[in-house]
């Protein structure tokens, strides 16, 4: 059975354990290179003693030529704004790229430096035309034939699978969305912050961000794509200029809990909806779409349902004397939310069956 040749860069956080976790398990993947800057020349059981007698792999420093001479697809878990510049590397040596940083995810590079504060060159920048959005509920056929994935944030990716059906089918207004999303604290991955101490964590909850998080304009992006049925770069440069786009309130709040997200969406319906034609849109919408989960109602959906798995749990409740629908939608942040998704879209690039080295 023929493998693909993969390596990680940045394989030392989070998001790369994760990753790790599921290739090394992969029944198609021959995992090659662990590249860690931080710890180059350490074994990864060094870093992550779990791997002890499951994994022998010496992490090195990144190697152009090397990397992408021994790799079919390469993974970038690296912080935002520094894939930006190696991403069109790999590309121009024939690498497949799967991007976890926010650097390919907004198709606009105003606002990518409004919100990230820095500006792309005209290489990266050029990127952005052919970068896909890799949400695979929404993007399959676009992901398998891209060459470079543009993975979605944690947030957007509950958000946005939370309440697609509604946008997409217009039973919703566009206007005055609201969206409360929890997060356990290793969304913020492994840099040393004192709000992420354990005592500043422990017994507390609290909002953070609260106007200016940097997922807001993936949302926006992503739901006025939907609303609007604007799928091409092209489009979306017509749509700016023709129709409103989406505006979101959004508010990230910190759990104390290691992983797991849980997106509460308030949303207007435009009539009156009976809880039998929201559940078929949802269903429909996700038929073919193994790791979406809809819950009937009364039943909602609950974080510890989707720990450690690659599944998006939603459910909804209609309130009918506001007019407004409340979607729940959980996954967990690591899995779906980053690690778990990349692997979901590695296998898509590839031709495997969607849910290989995922259930």
């Amino acid at each position: 059975m023929k493998k693909i040749k993969i390596s990680v860069i940045g394989s030392t956080g989070y998001t790369g354990k994760e990753l790790i976790k599921i290739l090394m398990n992969h029944r198609k993947v021959d995992l090659v290179h662990l590249v860690s800057s931080s710890y180059a020349g350490k074994n990864i059981t060094e870093i992550f003693p779990e791997f002890l007698n499951k994994l022998n792999k010496k992490l090195i420093n990144f190697n152009l030529d090397i990397i992408s001479q021994d790799s079919d697809l390469v993974f970038t878990a690296l912080p935002h704004t520094v894939s930006m510049d190696m991403v069109p590397e790999l590309l121009k040596k024939g690498v497949k790229v799967v991007d976890l940083s926010a650097d390919y995810r907004i198709k606009d590079s105003a606002v990518y430096h409004e919100w990230y504060k820095k500006e792309h060159n005209q290489m990266s920048k050029d990127l952005l035309h052919e970068a896909v959005y890799g949400l695979p509920e929404i993007y399959f056929n676009m992901i398998k034939k891209a060459a470079l994935v543009a993975n979605p944030g944690c947030y957007p990716t509950s958000v946005i699978l939370g309440i697609a059906p509604l946008l997409k089918h217009h039973f919703v207004e566009p206007i005055g969305i609201i969206i409360d999303s929890k997060s356990g604290t290793s969304g913020a991955g492994k840099k040393l912050s004192l709000d992420l101490h354990f005592a500043e964590c422990n017994e507390n909850f609290k909002a953070y961000k609260v106007a200016r998080h940097n997922h807001i304009p993936e949302i926006e992006q992503e739901c006025t794509s939907i609303y609007f049925n604007k799928n091409s770069y092209k489009q979306k440069q017509q749509q700016k200029q023709q129709e409103t786009e989406i505006k979101v309130s959004f508010t990230p709040h910190l759990l104390p809990i290691n992983r797991g997200i849980l997106s509460t969406c308030y949303l207007s319906l435009r009539s009156s909806k009976k809880e039998e034609e929201v559940l078929e849109i949802y269903q429909k919408y996700y038929c073919k779409a193994p790791f979406v989960r809809i819950f009937e109602p009364p039943n909602l959906p609950e974080i510890k349902y989707v720990t450690g798995t690659n599944y998006c749990d939603i459910g909804f409740s209609i309130d009918e004397r506001t007019g407004k629908i409340k979607i729940i939608s959980v996954i967990d942040n690591l899995l779906k939310g980053a690690a778990g998704q990349a692997v979901q879209n590695m296998n898509i690039m590839s031709g495997f069956p969607e849910t290989c080295g995922l259930l």
